[in-house]
């Protein structure tokens, strides 16, 4: 019998190479003033800018050159002044920018009362503006997902802002736009991506249809990150887009896990980047789900996994601890930093498994993991 779930995304989905060439007609349909929040080099948006312009759009830019914080998205709805669409063309942290400020412009409450955890978490007292991701890395999956992580200062908190109708209007996954992507930001977000299909998958919530993804998903993109590590290909980048729209498909319709839960307080508490956190914990979290994991039916997904991670590195018999160490070599090999490379220190490793309790990733963890467990994780992450 298959138990009931539901499914949410955005409500249209673009895939492959070229369909980038489609998104300033379709931007377009929704409103003539647009908001195109970029990375911090907005020549690297002119192409879109150019396009939306020639359809007789408004176009105002807005600068997003680090992940967003309060401040950041603040400064993303005075901006938006008028707009009645925002497009968000870069990688995770752009996506998100844009999500949140997509949502909170047409708000009357304050930020606060709509954040998780610092705030009060209430629902969007009005609907968001039409929202439209373009991601330009193969990473978080932030183009179907229904939150916006944002930052917050004076706690030293990563935490979201989350509605259902902040799922996208429209999502274009065109893989060419990453061709070329640096070889530490591919890295980096190509682990997330993949930390983003195996916990759904590893998770209390999983359901046939992010099954589906995931099984599919799981191997083929740690065969694709490496491909990536050894030369520029094409097709390697296609996979990895794929394994990054999978990704955000079944998180945000099955769950996450213990990574997710410690890298919103890890990147809060030190700034430090949240694709290069989730791939260093990846192989140490996977690992101790195994040695706590109690249910039968986890176990075998557990093992399934390092089944796929040990295939991909030639060793299809891998048992967990063996597949999860062969990953975290080959990582830090491929220029992965550990975490005390990363500023991540005792201090902030203690303070985020205390604060990982709370976090909305946990709920859905395969394991019950104490304190103790996930301090071990992060120790041995480096």
């Amino acid at each position: 019998m298959i138990a009931p779930f539901a499914l949410a995304t955005a409500t249209a989905i673009l895939f492959g190479r070229g369909q980038a060439g489609h998104a300033a007609a379709r931007v377009a349909d929704m409103g003539g003033r647009v908001l195109l929040v970029h990375g911090r080099d907005a020549r690297r948006a002119s192409w879109l800018a150019d396009a939306l312009a020639a359809q007789g759009c408004a176009v105002t830019g807005f600068a997003v050159p680090r992940e967003p914080d309060i401040p950041l998205v603040q400064d993303g709805i005075l901006a938006a002044n008028g707009a009645q669409v925002v497009v968000a063309l870069g990688g995770g942290a752009v996506i998100d920018t844009g999500k949140a400020v997509a949502a909170l412009v047409p708000a009357t409450r304050p930020m606060l009362d709509h954040l998780e955890v610092v705030g009060r978490g209430l629902p969007l007292d009005h609907p968001p503006l039409p929202f439209v991701a373009i991601p330009t890395t193969a990473g978080t999956g932030a183009e179907v997902t229904r939150n916006a992580v944002i930052g917050v200062p004076d706690h030293r908190r990563k935490v979201s802002l989350r509605d259902a109708r902040m799922l996208p209007r429209l999502a274009i996954v065109d893989p060419a736009l990453t061709d070329g992507c640096p070889r530490a930001v591919t890295l980096a977000s190509g682990l997330d991506a993949i930390t983003q299909v195996v916990e759904p998958y590893v998770c209390t919530r999983a359901n046939p249809l992010t099954d589906a993804l995931c099984r599919e998903a799981i191997p083929r993109g740690i065969v694709a990150i490496r491909r990536l590590m050894e030369a520029e290909d094409p097709a390697a980048r296609d996979d990895m887009a794929w394994v990054s729209l999978c990704g955000g498909l079944a998180l945000a319709n099955a769950g996450l896990g213990a990574v997710h839960g410690l890298a919103g307080p890890l990147g809060g508490l030190t700034g430090a980047a949240h694709g290069a956190i989730c791939g260093a914990l990846l192989p140490h979290v996977l690992a101790a789900n195994r040695r706590a994991a109690a249910d039968p039916a986890i176990i075998a997904r557990l093992d399934q996994v390092a089944h796929w991670i040990g295939a991909a590195f030639g060793r299809p018999h891998a048992s967990a601890p063996e597949a999860a160490r062969a990953l975290a070599d080959w990582s830090h090999a491929a220029g992965l930093p550990a975490l005390s490379a990363l500023g991540i220190g005792p201090e902030a490793q203690a303070a985020a498994a205390e604060a990982a309790a709370a976090s909305s990733s946990m709920k859905a963890n395969p394991a019950a993991l104490t304190t103790a467990d996930l301090r071990r994780a992060m120790e041995d992450a480096g």
